[in-house]
């Protein structure tokens, strides 16, 4: 037998029992930490202190404690120290011989934030937090003042070095201390910054009126003070006032508040917001779900929102002014400066890293908390009131006009523009809700027409992998085929000729293959972009499709995944069928079937997309590196795989 297909076949062979793995403890966590903190980047380690800091706040929500003390060390590691109840220490009833304080730390989906006796709203919800946090540090130190009684534990990588030791009395002290530093064999290169770290800490103060937090640190950074406290009586109106401090706001004063949901509504939680317009700034809105920041939004965004349009419609209307109906949630967040913050009892985030609130309830409650409230607050300050409501009809006006003006210049682009021959264009006239799909290969864009919406989903098919435009000289980028087409087919120039007003679709998405040669291809595209067309990805419209890897079918039960950690999962549960489930992997978009295709990838009712961002604090590093990884120099490329060669669980070669 030849020698390959001698040791093919021992290989198929050694496939059996022995080679299923069953990971054990906190091992899932160092295995694949993306799925609990959303990778290894800054971002993820910055989430680390994040998820420490939310217990202690969740204890000062509760009512248990009024002071929370963050420390950042020299060496990095960080301090994290509250006056709350403590972590209870005693023998957990379920674990024979370890304490409840091990369980808690060393067990995933343990905690005291399930059933809602211990607390009526938390950040906390997985009871996976503190675990994850201990299992990617190489050193953690819990300390528990509680009962009097003073006692200390201490982990590695998820492991306890011995068991809860007794170190002393505490008569005049109760809390929780946490102590621990981040596993470089994780995080790389990466380190807390003390910037963000002390936003982050501020931000938290803000939240919760109730709390007073001291920061301290011991790195230098900037002009980030080294010390400082914070307590912000005035909760998000003072966070408000400071954040557009110098700004001419139409408003004197921020619309403001806070409701009671227990005794609103009769169930357990609040509401707090505060929200001022003004010409000087783009418009904002960060949002919070019981001191957890939502940067993508969800629900309590939706809620809100709502309130504020049907109340400024209604004041609109009362004051004979017709032109209020056509004002649209795009014309309230274009100058509108808002923070909300709820607290809600077991709500439901979109992922372990809690970005996006799912909970539908907090829509209906949020809206009809603030929408009573404003309605009161525009009848009181009428002055305000006519301000902000000419303000709004004037920026519906304009937003009228431009997409008149799109809409009649769409209508003849195909007549102005020498749109090229492959681009599959959509029906639709007016660039709202149309999509371009980028695909790879005339095979990928078969499918992806006949998968497609006629009306709205157009399809430019790319051939091979497009040119790296920073490791190319300017005067081929004029010349390449593909970037002609592609700025053709998108109705936009390069560099400065980049107008975003005239790109001819609401999305464009990058749909390749999921194998290495897509992923090249997606970052050669990403990478264009982010150098030729930096203001589309600011204002939100690349998008990277999401196709998966394998299609799994157990009778009529059927189940796609992204990935093989998702395909082993599923395998492991089933799928609710009967029989052998069946396994099939998808080589590329051309290999799959139109139905396959619109299900997974094309339907905006079924799929997921990705939406390409940049870090708005550390955007500086994202050019960093984009250059490292795609300009012209190698060795900058050598020595970002040194340093980053440890990470890579698996070659595929």
């Amino acid at each position: 037998m030849p020698a390959d297909l001698l040791a093919g076949a021992e290989a198929e062979q050694s496939y059996d029992a022995n080679s299923i793995e069953v990971l054990e403890g906190l091992e899932p966590v160092r295995k694949r930490p993306g799925m609990y903190i959303g990778g290894t980047d800054d971002r993820a380690l910055h989430h680390l202190v994040a998820e420490v800091l939310d217990n202690s706040m969740d204890e000062a929500v509760a009512g248990h404690a009024n002071r929370i003390e963050v420390e950042l060390h020299d060496d990095y590691a960080v301090t994290i120290r509250d006056n709350g109840r403590g972590m209870p220490f005693d023998p957990h009833p379920k674990f024979p011989g370890k304490s409840a304080l091990e369980v808690i730390l060393c067990t995933l989906h343990a905690g005291g934030k399930f059933s809602g006796k211990s607390y009526q709203t938390s950040g906390g919800l997985h009871g996976v937090g503190a675990s994850v946090v201990n299992a990617l540090s190489d050193s953690m130190v819990v300390q528990v003042a509680r009962d009097k009684r003073l006692v200390e534990q201490r982990f590695s990588r998820g492991i306890p070095l011995g068991p809860v030791e007794e170190i002393g009395a505490a008569p005049n002290r109760r809390g929780t201390t946490t102590t621990f530093h981040a596993d470089e064999e994780i995080f790389g290169h990466h380190r807390f910054k003390p910037a963000r770290l002390f936003k982050m800490v501020k931000s938290k103060a803000y939240l919760f009126s109730g709390v007073e937090i001291r920061w301290k640190s011991a790195i230098e950074d900037g002009d980030t003070p080294m010390e400082a406290t914070f307590h912000f009586p005035g909760g998000l109106a003072d966070y408000l006032n400071e954040q557009l401090d110098g700004s001419t706001t139409y408003a004197e004063r921020p619309f403001a508040g806070k409701v009671d949901f227990q005794s609103r509504f009769n169930t357990p939680g609040s509401v707090e917001w505060a929200i001022n317009w003004t010409p000087s700034r783009d418009g904002f809105l960060q949002s919070y779900c019981n001191t957890v920041p939502t940067p993508e939004g969800g629900t309590h965004e939706a809620g809100f929102w709502q309130a504020i349009l049907k109340g400024i419609r209604a004041y609109g209307e009362l004051a004979n002014n017709r032109k209020a109906k056509d004002i649209t949630r795009e014309d309230l967040i274009s100058g509108g400066c808002a923070l909300v913050s709820c607290f809600i009892r077991e709500p439901e985030f979109v992922g372990q890293t809690k970005d996006r609130l799912a909970t539908a309830e907090a829509a209906k409650l949020v809206e009809a908390a603030v929408r009573d409230h404003f309605d009161n607050w525009l009848a009181s300050d009428t002055k305000s009131a006519g301000a902000i409501l000419d303000f709004l009809v004037l920026r519906a006006e304009e937003r009228l006009r431009r997409r008149q003006e799109k809409e009649t210049a769409r209508k003849s682009a195909t007549k102005k523009l020498r749109l090229p021959g492959k681009l599959v264009d959509c029906t639709t006239s007016a660039r709202n809700g149309t999509e371009i799909f980028l695909v790879e290969g005339d095979s990928a864009g078969g499918s992806a027409k006949m998968a497609r919406d006629r009306a709205t989903q157009a399809l430019l098919p790319l051939r091979g992998k497009i040119l790296n435009v920073l490791g190319a000289a300017s005067s081929k980028l004029g010349q390449n085929a593909e970037i002609n087409d592609l700025c053709q087919a998108l109705g936009v120039g390069m560099g400065t000729k980049f107008r975003v007003d005239d790109l001819r679709y609401e999305k464009v998405i990058i749909m390749t293959d999921a194998d290495v040669d897509g992923a090249h291809i997606a970052s050669l595209l990403m990478t264009f972009f982010f150098s030729q067309m930096r203001p589309m990805i600011d204002a939100g419209h690349l998008y990277l499709a999401c196709p998966p890897l394998f299609r799994l079918t157990q009778g009529s039960h059927r189940q796609y995944c992204i990935d093989e950690a998702e395909r082993d999962m599923w395998l492991e549960k089933g799928l609710g069928g009967k029989g052998k489930i069946e396994v099939s992997r998808f080589k590329g978009l051309g290999e799959m079937d139109a139905k396959d295709l619109k299900e997974t990838t094309m339907n905006p009712a079924t799929r997921k997309l990705i939406r390409v961002t940049i870090d708005e604090d550390e955007p500086g590093e994202t050019g960093d590196l984009v250059e490292r990884l795609m300009g012209k120099k190698p060795e900058l490329r050598f020595q970002f795989i040194q340093e980053n060669a440890r990470f890579v669980e698996e070659l595929d070669v």
